[in-house]
């Protein structure tokens, strides 16, 4: 590569590796450098070449409570020196400073350290993560379960990820979930992580257990993974190999039609195998999930730790419990914890619960395989890592088995059970199964805007309703005028003390939480799962009103729960939910509408787009058809040159999903920099 005095880098831009040179003015970066630079170099030409005294060193520590930051300084040279800065004080605020928490709450919170007890609002969450430092022990939520971990129809999955490439695996182990419980897991190791070929056998094993679930008629699916840069990564292999198939479809169209298969540049192009039954189940269902990641109802997918976060609240840095094994470790303590040791032990040792390597493993594992080319160590060493993870994922598994279920529980796996059926036919018709975000149509990703919203509602409420910690920090949020909180105080009639300025005499409120204890989730509550909503009833619900000579508002519901005076309720406005209902005692949580844009509808066979192109060009169009269609296109523009790859300036390829013709081609010849 010939260098312009603008200066090019090369970084890998497409699922291939295939670098790119990306040309940048470079000017400006060099004259911060310079800055920089000639900053430090004042600095020490004012200090000198002597370290500092040690009564010298309290000016650079002066700021170290107010600016330490757990999440953005790990990353800084001196961290383990402020961390140790802290962890030597006995100052409270320290304490507090080096667990995170806002600079903005501590001086709230810092009772809980002292043990005076909170001064002012501060979150559930905060406060239950102090406690946990203190005492030692978890701090449990108290909301029951509602995820698919463990259900039939769930497939576990980790994975061992490659530093080397985006999308490299050194092995993966999977374990599907049948009518019988758990099956046994299947690993398999790669020689070769950063091979497409790697990629279809992750494919073809995930699929072929999808298939067998689905044969079974379990379902939903859920794929439970670790953490989220599992999904992740699972989700772009499934992004790149369906760019390949389509790419596919359109070369195999051309040679079809008589005409040479080109890449997008007009290089001859090479084709892959097609993709096989299991292969496609996985990566159209990975693909789902791209698509319904944001939605917070939705879960093809499902996070580990997240959902174990949701229920403990681990003492020690909030940061740390991103890691599964540490919140795992904290879930399972009977015996108080030294959250510092906990901490320090869990990061020191060479295995972690995710998809990515800790530095050291990573280095054995490369070492293995290219320097050493010792197949059976490496094969070892991707074992052990495998095991490790699938260790974490079991205990973690074993602690939410002892949860019971919510009442709720039903209503969340109707909404992705429905869901799914849009994504089966889907499949069953191969009509956009393997459409990516970036090829979805503009009028699909506008119409997911009220859909996002309507998602968001009915998350907000399910949760409201189930967790009251989360329904809690809602109430105290000003921003947020459907929620309160409110003190009993008094009994014949209910008399309440209610903090909220929107919700007074009239409002018509349902109680959700009394004193930390979800209502929904009673004996006596009844759940109704209908078509458009989930009617929950036996719920106290009754208006507020205001009585001369009594203090506070009245509220008596016809269903009365169980009170005494000074009991903290969370109230919500029945307005939130819709339209009252006449019973006077339930409540309907709307169920957001299903993305069925651009899916076969329900009475769309295979026959329908042949029949009729014009009327299900929209919704049944197969896949091989709509990139027939666009092969043609491409074709003609190439006729009129329009695809030159010689233009300037030059075209580029936005997809950057072509199999080119190999490392083993030659270069293509440098030519000069074309003249403004």
């Amino acid at each position: 590569m010939q260098v312009h005095r603008y200066g090019a880098l090369a970084v890998p831009r497409n699922a291939f590796l295939q670098p790119e040179a990306i040309v940048e003015l470079l000017d400006d970066h060099r004259e911060e450098v310079r800055t920089r630079a000639e900053e430090r170099l004042a600095v020490k030409a004012k200090l000198g070449d002597d370290a500092p005294a040690g009564d010298e060193l309290a000016a650079y520590v002066a700021g170290l409570e107010a600016n330490f930051d757990p999440r953005s300084c790990v990353t800084c040279n001196l961290f383990s020196c402020c961390r140790q800065e802290l962890r030597a004080g006995d100052d409270p605020l320290a304490l507090l400073a080096e667990l995170g928490v806002d600079r903005l709450t501590r001086p709230s919170a810092v009772g809980l350290v002292t043990g005076e007890g909170v001064v002012g609002e501060v979150p559930s969450s905060t406060v239950a993560q102090v406690t946990a430092t203190i005492t030692g022990l978890p701090q449990w939520v108290g909301r029951l379960r509602t995820d698919p971990c463990g259900l039939p129809g769930t497939i576990n999955v980790v994975l061992a990820k490659s530093d080397a490439a985006a999308l490299g695996v050194h092995g993966v182990a999977l374990q599907g979930v049948g009518r019988d419980g758990s099956g046994a897991w299947v690993r398999q190791t790669f020689l070769e992580p950063q091979s497409p070929l790697t990629r279809r056998a992750i494919m073809r094993l995930l699929g072929r257990t999808v298939r067998e679930l689905l044969e079974a008629g379990l379902g939903p699916i859920h794929l439970v993974v670790p953490d989220r840069p599992t999904a992740d990564l699972l989700a772009t292999a499934a992004d790149s190999l369906a760019g390949v198939e389509l790419s596919r479809l359109r070369w195999q169209h051309d040679l079809d039609s008589d005409r040479p298969a080109l890449t997008f540049d007009g290089e001859p192009a090479t084709l892959p195998d097609p993709l096989d039954d299991d292969e496609r189940i996985a990566i159209s269902f990975l693909l789902e999930e791209d698509r319904a990641r944001a939605m917070s109802l939705r879960t093809p997918v499902v996070d580990l730790r997240s959902v174990l976060a949701s229920h403990v609240v681990p003492g020690g840095p909030a940061v740390d419990a991103g890691r599964l094994d540490y919140l795992v470790t904290w879930a399972e303590a009977t015996d108080p914890l030294d959250h510092r040791e906990a901490s320090d032990r869990i990061a020191e040792q060479p295995q972690t619960p995710g998809a990515r390597l800790s530095n050291s493993a990573s280095d054995a594992i490369h070492k293995a395989l290219r320097h050493n080319k010792n197949l059976p160590t490496y094969e070892a060493l991707v074992h052990d890592a495998l095991d490790y993870r699938i260790e974490v994922v079991e205990r973690s598994l074993a602690v939410l088995d002892r949860l019971s279920s919510s009442v709720l529980r039903p209503a969340h796996r109707e909404l992705e059970r429905d869901a799914q059926q849009v994504w089966g036919r889907r499949l069953a018709l191969q009509a956009s199964d393997l459409v990516r975000f970036s090829r979805t149509y503009p009028n699909w990703r506008n119409s997911q805007v009220e859909l996002l919203d309507a998602d968001r509602r009915c998350f907000d409420q399910l949760t409201c309703l189930t967790d009251p910690g989360f329904a809690r920090d809602k109430a105290i949020d000003a921003g947020v005028r459907d929620l309160a909180l409110a003190t009993v105080v008094g009994l014949d009639p209910v008399c309440l003390v209610v903090r909220s300025r929107r919700l007074v005499d009239g409002s018509r409120v349902v109680a959700l939480h009394i004193g930390g204890r979800s209502i929904v989730e009673a004996p006596t509550t009844t759940l109704k799962v209908q078509k458009g909503s989930f009617k929950l009833g036996q719920l106290p619900v009754a208006t507020l009103q205001e009585v001369p000579g009594v203090d506070g508002l009245v509220w008596e519901p016809l269903v009365a729960p169980s009170l005494a005076v000074g009991d903290e309720l969370v109230l919500a406005d029945t307005a939130w939910f819709g339209k009252p209902l006449q019973s006077g005692h339930e409540i309907a949580v709307p169920r957001p509408s299903l993305d069925d844009r651009t899916a076969p509808k329900p009475t769309c066979t295979a026959a329908t787009y042949a029949s009729d192109p014009e009327t299900h060009q929209w919704c049944c169009r197969p896949h091989a058809a709509a990139e027939a269609e666009w092969s043609d296109v491409l074709a003609e523009r190439r006729a009129r040159g329009e695809l030159n790859p010689e233009v300037w300036p030059p075209l580029v390829d936005e997809e950057r999903f072509d199999v080119g013709p190999g490392t083993d081609a030659p270069e293509p010849p440098l030519g000069p920099a074309p003249t403004a």
